[in-house]
């Protein structure tokens, strides 16, 4: 049976060589440093620390996973943060690429945006890597429920509107209100039973 509670740490792993076998059906959340991750990992299994939320931008410097039972969800480090020195930029992107190289059964990327900004260059650049290698992915807009009723209406036509263009899924998202979850959960349960 496919349930969202059943979710545990496995395993945290900090260079490409160290990747586990891949022995389920993986998704994997992306996305800048302090977009969100972790909070709609712990909202998606509806525990509060699964995943653990930091204060710090670019404090996870190691793709951690997490076993549902049906899936692995695969929480990669966040980019994008100002003050993180290049030879751990340098790590990061060594990290990411040999996860995606690996040929490991990376069924959907949720791929995560703040809907309180515009997509930054570094997301657009991901964007542009998934599309590249053929990755299957949907963009998940966070923390809507820190912009006020207008500015979340007016915010959500721009998102919908640029991605429709670009023909990407896009669904907007709150793990503190539950917006968008049973949206995210379903595409998620559907990737798994491809």
């Amino acid at each position: 049976m496919m349930n969202f509670q059943n979710a545990a740490f496995e395993f945290a792993v900090g260079t490409s060589s160290g990747l586990p076998l891949c022995s389920l059906p993986e998704i994997v959340f992306s996305g800048r440093s302090n977009v969100g991750k972790s909070s709609m990992i712990n909202r998606l299994v509806g525990r509060k620390s699964l995943a653990r939320t930091s204060s710090s931008p670019g404090k996870t410097a190691t793709i951690n996973f997490y076993r549902l039972g049906f899936c692995r969800f695969v929480d990669l480090p966040g980019y994008g943060y100002a003050r993180v020195s290049k030879a751990d930029k340098t790590r990061w992107a060594e990290l990411v690429q040999g996860y995606f190289e690996a040929g490991r059964d990376a069924r959907l990327v949720v791929q995560i945006v703040d809907m309180r900004r515009p997509p930054t260059e570094d997301d657009w650049g991901m964007i542009g890597y998934l599309q590249q290698k053929e990755i299957p992915f949907l963009v998940a807009a966070s923390k809507s429920d820190k912009l006020n009723v207008t500015e979340r209406a007016s915010q959500n036509v721009c998102l919908t509107d640029l991605f429709s263009r670009r023909n990407i899924p896009y669904v907007a998202f709150s793990a503190r209100n539950g917006e968008g979850v049973e949206h995210l959960r379903s595409v998620i349960l559907a990737s798994c039973r491809e």
